[in-house]
């Protein structure tokens, strides 16, 4: 989920529903030590439980929505990458383009944004609409293989603006 994502030189990474923290681990383990590292999660207990388990992470109580409220509040112009672990494809088509259009102004241009989806959510009419979503918002997509040791298997997907 993380490769390519040049976390190390990164001065802002957010990461869209960090829930239990699988990702939250890795990317600390990816990035530098100056990196600014934000969080945004709307479950209560997930922000009580991510922030004992990561103080280094800046866990903010709310919608993805509100990323640009939030990098704007780091006083740097624009994230370097976004990591996301929201179910796209379980989301109105209003909400899902919302929180997207937000995503993309809050990237530099060249910035990237990654997320998986389960490979058979892809192949759904919701799934489908995020991928044509992602090509009107970004200069390139990439989709990985199946990553087939996930249950259920899944694709990543990598988004340059």
């Amino acid at each position: 989920m993380l490769a390519d994502c040049r976390l190390d030189t990164a001065a802002l990474v957010v990461e869209l529903g960090p829930g239990t923290g699988v990702f939250t681990r890795e990317i600390l383990r990816a990035v530098g030590a100056q990196t600014r590292v934000l969080a945004l999660e709307v479950d209560a207990s997930a922000v009580a439980r991510l922030r004992r388990a990561f103080p280094r992470v800046e866990v903010i109580h709310d919608s993805a929505e509100a990323i640009l409220r939030y990098v704007a509040q780091t006083g740097l112009p624009h994230a370097d990458c976004v990591i996301s672990g929201l179910p796209w494809s379980a989301m109105p088509a209003a909400l899902q383009a919302r929180i997207m259009h937000n995503v993309a102004a809050a990237l530099w241009p060249g910035g990237t944004f990654c997320t998986f989806a389960y490979r058979l959510a892809r192949t759904l009419p919701a799934g489908r609409r995020y991928r044509r979503l992602l090509k009107t918002l970004f200069r390139e997509v990439r989709i990985s293989r199946g990553v087939w040791l996930n249950v259920p298997p899944a694709v990543v997907y990598r988004c340059v603006k």
